[in-house]
């Protein structure tokens, strides 16, 4: 499995990078065979990672929009594992927890779904993870309208969802978070979600790859020092970890 996913998360990353690449430089890129190649890049343009052209495949994405979901998801799939574990470690048996949407926070999911805690996510993606194969984990649900092709749970319901509830910890994601700017998100929606998770914890722990430290995205959420900990990968730059740490946020690198 994981072999098909790191193959399908090399050939995203570089169609995405190139621009568009030929069948012929995916088999040089991966070593597979055409035919399993041929095979990934029908997989790939199902989820909406790319679009299948004669020959190979090319990019879907526009500079300036927020990736898709399904390509995110084969992004840094690594760091994000590792970056999971981290998190769920700092989880504790019996606690309550929120988990926000995103693709780190969805291999959060597959964690938090071996432990006794109870979990109320805040995606499509993470309800049917926690839901499909139940294990020791409470699953709560909340109210709400999904995000086309996001799967995020947005608007009043999942506002009065959040508003009812009070929980240990909120896993938050971002698409962009520094010291000086804060956390941000890409949509007004979902940035209004993420506040009234913040509002609705006593701890937060954000999941967020290197990449996004130092970003800021439109849709502002909050200043930094609402964040309890942070947990990153090694790719994080050195000077933005320092910042939130003097901000009184925990960094934590995995």
């Amino acid at each position: 499995m994981s072999s098909n996913a790191d193959r399908h998360g090399t050939i995203a990353q570089a169609v995405r990078e190139s621009g568009r690449l030929t069948v012929q430089e995916l088999v040089g890129l991966t070593g597979a065979s055409e035919m399993t190649i041929r095979r990934d890049l029908d997989v790939l343009a199902a989820q909406g990672v790319l679009e299948r052209v004669r020959g190979g495949a090319r990019t879907l994405l526009l500079r300036g929009e927020e990736p898709p979901f399904a390509l995110r998801a084969h992004e840094s799939l690594d760091a994000k594992r590792r970056i999971a574990a981290e998190v769920s470690s700092l989880v504790a048996d019996g606690e309550t927890v929120l988990l926000d949407s995103g693709t780190t926070c969805l291999e959060v999911a597959h964690l938090l779904r071996r432990r006794p805690v109870t979990v109320m996510p805040l995606s499509l993606q993470a309800i049917h993870v926690l839901g499909e194969n139940p294990g020791p984990a409470k699953l709560m649900v909340p109210g709400g309208r999904p995000r086309a092709g996001e799967g995020a749970l947005t608007g009043p319901l999942t506002l009065a969802s959040l508003a009812a509830l009070r929980f240990d910890t909120a896993v938050m994601g971002c698409c962009g978070l520094s010291a000086a700017q804060g956390l941000t998100a890409y949509d007004l929606d979902d940035a209004a979600v993420k506040k009234a998770a913040i509002a609705a914890t006593r701890r937060v722990v954000v999941a967020a790859d290197g990449g996004k430290l130092g970003h800021t995205a439109y849709a502002y959420v909050g200043p930094s020092t609402l964040l309890h900990t942070l947990v990153t990968d090694t790719g994080a730059p050195a000077d933005e970890v320092t910042a939130l740490e003097d901000t009184g946020t925990v960094v934590k690198t995995v």
